[in-house]
C-alpha cells in the first residue's frame, strides 16, 4: 500500500511539474545568457533590460533606447525614407533586406533624429541589431553623416550609440567609404565646435570601430561590451598567442586608455545630462 501511495504521488508531482511549465504563458520568464538566472520579463524590463543578478546587457531596440534615454519619448525622426538599393548586384541581397524591414519595421540599420535630455536638445542616433547586424552600408553611413550635418547647423551636440557587426560585404567598397565619410563629417563637427560622445554597446566591432564610433569627445561603452576591429580568432592566429579572457570588452578597453568611462543602462541619460549640459556651460556650442 505504502508502495502504491508512493507512486501514486510520483505520478501526481510529475504531472504538476510539467502542468507548471504548460501553464507559464511564453515570454513572461526570461533566462539571462551569462549567469542563467531565471528573470520575470517585467522585472527586467523595469531594470532597462539588465540582467538584476551579473548586470548583464540584453540587446535592446531602437525604439526602446529612445524611450530610457529622452525626454517622454519626444524623438523627431531624420530620413526615414532612405533605403539601401543593391549597388554591386550581390545574390539575394535584396531578399534579405526586405525579411529585414519587416520583422523589425526598420527600413536601415541606424535610426537618427533629434530630442531633449533634461529639456537640453540633442541630435541622437542608435544603430539597430536587429537589421542585418547593424552592419554599415551606404544608407547607415548617408544617414549618420546628415545626423552629424545637422548637430552642426542647429549647434547641437551629437550622440550615437553604436551596435555593429562592421562594414557590409554586400555593398563591398561602397561600405567601405562610409568609414570616410562619417569620419570627415566628425571632423567639420569637432572644427565647429561642437560636442560628439559615441557610445559603444555589444557588440561594437569592424569597420564601425575603426571609424566613427571611436572618434567622440567622449568615449563611453555599456558593461561587459564587446568591442574591438578583427576577431578574438584572427588575431591570436596572426600574433600566436592566448589573448587575455576579458580581451576585447569594456572594461579592458577601459583599463587600457581606450575608453573614458564604462556607464550602465540605468544610469545612461543622467550621464549623457551631465556632459551635454557642462559642454554648455563650457561655452561650447548650443
Amino acid at each position: 500500500m505504502l508502495k502504491d501511495l508512493f507512486q501514486k504521488k510520483k505520478k501526481y508531482a510529475s504531472v504538476t511539474a510539467k502542468q507548471v511549465q504548460k501553464d507559464v504563458p511564453q515570454g513572461i520568464i526570461v533566462k539571462c545568457p551569462s549567469c542563467s538566472a531565471i528573470l520575470y520579463a517585467k522585472e527586467l524590463e523595469k531594470n532597462y533590460k539588465t540582467c538584476n543578478k551579473c548586470n548583464y546587457h540584453f540587446a535592446i531596440t531602437s525604439r526602446e533606447r529612445i524611450s530610457y534615454t529622452l525626454d517622454n519619448e519626444n524623438f523627431f525622426e531624420y530620413d526615414e525614407d532612405l533605403q539601401s538599393c543593391n549597388p554591386l548586384e550581390f545574390p539575394e541581397y535584396e531578399d534579405k533586406l526586405a525579411s529585414d524591414i519587416e520583422k523589425t519595421g526598420l527600413k536601415e540599420a541606424v535610426v537618427t533624429g533629434e530630442g531633449t535630455i533634461d529639456g537640453m536638445p540633442l541630435v541622437f542616433g542608435i544603430m539597430d541589431s536587429r537589421f542585418r547586424m547593424a552592419s554599415m552600408g551606404s544608407v547607415v553611413g548617408e544617414k549618420i553623416t546628415r545626423a552629424i550635418e545637422k548637430a552642426i547647423i542647429k549647434n547641437y551636440p551629437f550622440v550615437l550609440f553604436s551596435a555593429s557587426g562592421g562594414a557590409r560585404m554586400q555593398e563591398g567598397i561602397y561600405s567601405l567609404m562610409q568609414m570616410a565619410k562619417t569620419s570627415a563629417a566628425l571632423k567639420e563637427l569637432d572644427r565647429q565646435g561642437g560636442l560628439f560622445i559615441s557610445v559603444m554597446t555589444n557588440p561594437t566591432t569592424g569597420g564601425v570601430t575603426a571609424s566613427f564610433a571611436s572618434l567622440g569627445d567622449l568615449n563611453i561603452a555599456e558593461p561587459g561590451a564587446l568591442i574591438g576591429f578583427a576577431g578574438r580568432r584572427i588575431i591570436e592566429q596572426t600574433i600566436r598567442q592566448k589573448l587575455p579572457d576579458d580581451f576585447q570588452t569594456a572594461e579592458f578597453l577601459l583599463k587600457h586608455g581606450q575608453l573614458d568611462q564604462v556607464v550602465h543602462r540605468k544610469d545612461m541619460r543622467s550621464f549623457l545630462s551631465k556632459i551635454i549640459k557642462m559642454h554648455a556651460l563650457g561655452g561650447g556650442h548650443h
